[in-house]
């Protein structure tokens, strides 16, 4: 580094990986942004409101929420694209703008169309661009504790509605829900456009300091690149894929359904509803930030196969439960495991198929998530219109999808250990 003209200038690239970056700072700035985003999960908390304003069934309104996930993909490869080239900063300043001018509109919508638009199109895009953005140049900082900061940054996302379901229900109870709406659109945009100010993009070939990359030997030793066009060739993008899509289908049922699951079901009022809401995304929170480190410490796939076995108990318990107990032990254990899986893939993404096109790949990956999403309400409300309101049924059927899960996990080790003994496995960067 040298001092020309005023300013220290970065003589190679050697001297910018090496260089201090406060990189705990960036992880929570974007945290907290992802809280903002993860207001998507507190739906359920606006659905039954909306239905009585535009006077309509659930699956009308819920087909906002299916739409919004349904194209996560889309705006997850632009975000990732922007972070793969240095832009992390600018794809949370337009997704942000974009999230917050959708929970605006979505105020301001007088049909269940115009929440299609609004809330499923333009909130679903800029909630994409941010989560990708902050999650993908998370990971990039951290290759030493990949699984922790995932687990962290998306803990923000799975912990939004911590904060946001009770003071959506307060707005709702006082305003309105297409107030609250608006109120809340108008604070996600200064909070996330400001957030944004702090994050800075990770340095192409970053270290941080003090640690050295571990020696990989074999077929891998040159390390792991490979673009999304090879990406897709593979078998075991696929199973990710699919593997994904299974981990995440429980957590998107009830996701989108607790507060109407506890209120139908359990015979809770809507302020209690919204509670358990609120510690169903406390679990979602916890699960990623711990599933996240232990995946650090035993492998990601030992952890997958525990679990998809608690998803199966969680899904069984709940639909036998005829208290209100039973359906706290539920969502708690349905909560931990969704959030793990959502914070155990960004790793796998990376690990798998390198850094290097990490924010394209894993924007492609999350096809298996937007599975879930578009899947995961469908199969619950469709269920629950064909059964009175129960939604027992369905919960019978994603524990046997989750049981396809662990056994998918035997073949998604089988390929893990082809990929790593393979000398054609991958493209050098």
């Amino acid at each position: 580094m040298a001092y020309v003209k005023g300013c220290w200038q970065i003589q190679n690239w050697k001297e910018l990986v090496k260089m201090k970056l406060n990189r705990w700072s960036i992880l929570i700035a974007s945290t907290i942004i992802n809280i903002c985003v993860g207001a998507i999960y507190a739906f359920s908390i606006f659905a039954m409101p909306l239905t009585n304003v535009f006077h309509v069934t659930m699956p009308e309104i819920m087909l906002a929420f299916t739409i919004n996930g349904a194209i996560s993909p889309i705006p997850m490869i632009l975000g990732g694209k922007l972070v793969d080239k240095g832009g992390a900063r600018t794809a949370i300043f337009l997704g942000g703008a974009m999230f917050g001018l959708g929970f605006i509109l979505s105020g301001l919508a007088t049909a269940p169309w115009m929440l299609y638009i609004t809330y499923g199109v333009i909130t679903g895009i800029g909630q994409g661009i941010v989560y990708s953005a902050t999650i993908g140049n998370s990971v990039k900082l951290f290759p030493d504790k990949r699984g922790l900061a995932a687990g962290i940054v998306t803990a923000g996302y799975g912990g939004g509605t911590i904060v946001i379901a009770p003071i959506a229900n307060a707005l709702i109870t006082s305003n309105g829900v297409q107030s609250a709406l608006i109120t809340l659109g108008i604070s996600f945009l200064v909070v996330i456009l400001g957030g944004g100010l702090f994050v800075k993009a990770c340095p192409a070939g970053f270290i941080p300091e003090g640690w050295t990359p571990p020696v990989v030997s074999g077929a891998n030793k040159a390390g792991i690149n490979i673009p999304w066009t090879e990406m897709i060739k593979k078998p075991i993008f696929y199973v990710i894929a699919s593997l994904f899509l299974i981990g995440a289908l429980s957590g998107m049922m009830v996701t989108s359904n607790a507060s109407v699951i506890g209120q139908t079901m359990f015979g809770l009022t809507p302020a209690t509803a919204a509670l358990f809401v609120s510690l169903y995304s406390l679990s979602n929170c916890s699960g990623r930030v711990f599933w996240g480190a232990i995946s650090d410490k035993i492998g990601r796939t030992k952890c997958l196969m525990v679990i998809y076995i608690v998803i199966a108990a969680m899904m069984l318990t709940i639909a036998l439960s005829t208290s209100v107990a039973g359906f706290a032990v539920a969502i708690i254990g349905i909560g931990l495991c969704f959030g793990g899986t959502m914070g155990i893939f960004p790793s796998i993404v990376g690990e798998k198929f390198g850094m290097k096109y990490y924010g394209i790949n894993y924007g492609v990956t999350f096809i298996g998530y937007s599975g879930a999403a578009f899947f995961g309400p469908r199969i619950a409300n469709s269920v629950a219109a064909a059964n009175g309101g129960q939604f027992t049924n369905a919960f019978y059927i994603a524990l046997v999808i989750s049981l396809i899960g662990f056994a998918l996990t035997f073949i998604f080790k089988s390929l893990e250990k082809k990929q790593l003994t393979s000398p054609t496995n991958s493209k050098v960067a």
